[in-house]
């Protein structure tokens, strides 16, 4: 059996932010949207070039509450091609929450707190 992995589902309270920050942050952009007539929810699903998979974001109506979208102990990783450049607009961004020289990478949070780890893609 073979298997590919196609996406990986993050539920968010704030669609459009979150939609904003991976495109800013990693070059995602929204390739399809799909959900009921009614508007009760939506998947949006993003993919940036040359990235094997697509990010999941599942929006409900009405929701209020944080999800719960993992931590430090359930990331996803990213590896990018200009690792100080990314560095810098991440930092810019606000968006780096912890950072750890000597394995040379860093943490990155979505505006629903989804850690993402950022990897130089050199030597992978």
């Amino acid at each position: 059996m073979a298997a590919t992995f196609l996406h990986r589902c993050t539920h968010v309270l704030d669609k459009e932010k979150t939609v904003a920050f991976y495109e800013q942050a990693l070059g995602f952009r929204v390739v399809r949207e799909m959900g009921p007539d009614d508007g009760s929810w939506t998947n949006t699903f993003m993919e940036a070039p040359g990235c094997p998979f697509q990010l999941e974001l599942t929006w409900n109506r009405g929701r209020v509450e944080p999800y719960d979208n993992g931590g430090p102990d359930q990331h996803i990783a990213f590896a990018v091609d200009d690792f100080d450049a990314a560095h810098a607009l991440h930092e810019e961004m606000g968006c780096i929450i912890r950072e750890n020289p000597a394995m040379g990478l860093y943490f990155i949070a979505d505006p629903e707190g989804q850690w993402i780890e950022i990897l130089p893609r050199e030597g992978r």
